[in-house]
């Protein structure tokens, strides 16, 4: 995979953070197709944010397909190629927080996926990458309202 998270990574805006920062080390991945990350220190203005734990856990992992779907041949009269597989890329950060005073913790989770039809990877590669380009680049421009959205329900 082309993908390497560095550490430091500079967290994205949010209410009451100043210039949050996180210490990533490589970390066991949950499957053989994947990457992770475990944060094992966190800078900057952040009150109470826990590091990695077993129970309490901190980590961003990366995924791509077990087995990558090329594009199928088309039907020879026709032209046409039905059924074109898609390519689902992951990215999943888990974080574990208490819901209550002497409570277990739970995890919480951002999932994004990524579908990639098998065939727009070479013949339209730039949209790909700006579909990609896009969506990153939304989420950090929202990154404080979308944090606020998700402890007030307010949209």
């Amino acid at each position: 995979m082309a993908i390497t998270i560095t550490s430091p990574v500079t967290g994205a805006a949010q209410t009451g953070f100043v210039t949050p920062t996180y210490t990533l080390v490589a970390d066991t991945p949950p499957a053989s197709n994947a990457k992770q990350w475990a944060v094992t220190a966190v800078g900057g203005t952040q009150t109470g944010v826990d590091v990695h734990s077993v129970s309490k856990p901190f980590t961003i992992a990366v995924f791509r397909p077990a087995q990558l779907k090329p594009l199928p041949q088309a039907n020879v009269p026709t032209g046409i190629i039905k059924n074109v597989p898609s390519n689902t890329y992951k990215v999943i950060t888990r974080k574990g927080a208490s819901v209550a005073a002497n409570q277990a913790p739970v995890i919480d989770r951002i999932s994004t996926i990524i579908d990639v039809f098998a065939g727009t990877d070479s013949f339209e590669p730039t949209d790909v990458q700006a579909m990609i380009a896009l969506h990153i680049g939304a989420l950090s421009q929202v990154s404080a309202g979308i944090g606020d959205t998700a402890l007030s329900g307010v949209l």
